[in-house]
């Protein structure tokens, strides 16, 4: 048996033999590569999604803790001051920074909050999204950075220009 082997190696083709291998090297490295890339490109996309869903989530506990109990022209409003900051190159770069910048929102120095939750909670999302996602006309001017409540009244406020009063809340540029 191990004759018939020897002869079968030395009348093979080894040109054909060694093509045959160097394709088969050349489409494993392909599949390889084409793998790689695909789970690059679906761990990128994932990542980008989790920053999304984190960016939503932090407008609209934004939402939630400044403007729930006001209309909902009023918690559009906030939404949009929130997304101007983030626009403005006086102030970072992301949402979540912007919302949990210090001193930039009362219910962020806030130790102890209740969780969202209940038809509040459902609505600060809804309005979080179509702000974030565009998907409603501005109310608001994008120079429109500044907001407080009514029955507050802030140094800063003298200096800035009123725009809006929505609500329980002042909006000024």
């Amino acid at each position: 048996m191990l004759w018939k082997l020897r002869l079968l190696w030395y009348r093979l083709d080894k040109a054909a033999l060694t093509f045959g291998l160097f394709c088969s090297l050349v489409v494993g490295a392909l599949v390889f590569a084409f793998t790689g890339a695909t789970s690059y490109r679906e761990a990128k996309q994932a990542a980008v999604r989790d920053f999304h869903a984190k960016s939503l989530d932090c407008l609209a506990r934004n939402v939630y803790y400044e403007a729930r109990g006001e209309p909902t022209a009023g918690q559009y409003a906030v939404a949009e001051v929130t997304m101007n900051r983030k626009a403005s190159p006086r102030y970072p770069k992301t949402v979540c920074e912007v919302v949990y910048q210090k001193e930039a929102f009362s219910w962020t120095e806030l130790r102890v909050l209740e969780p969202p939750a209940g038809d509040a909670w459902v609505r600060a999302v809804m309005v979080a999204e179509d702000v974030y996602y565009q998907r409603r006309p501005r109310m608001l001017h994008p120079t429109v950075i500044h907001f407080h409540a009514t029955y507050v009244q802030p140094d800063w406020s003298a200096e800035r220009q009123r725009v809006a009063r929505i609500g329980k809340h002042i909006f000024y540029r």
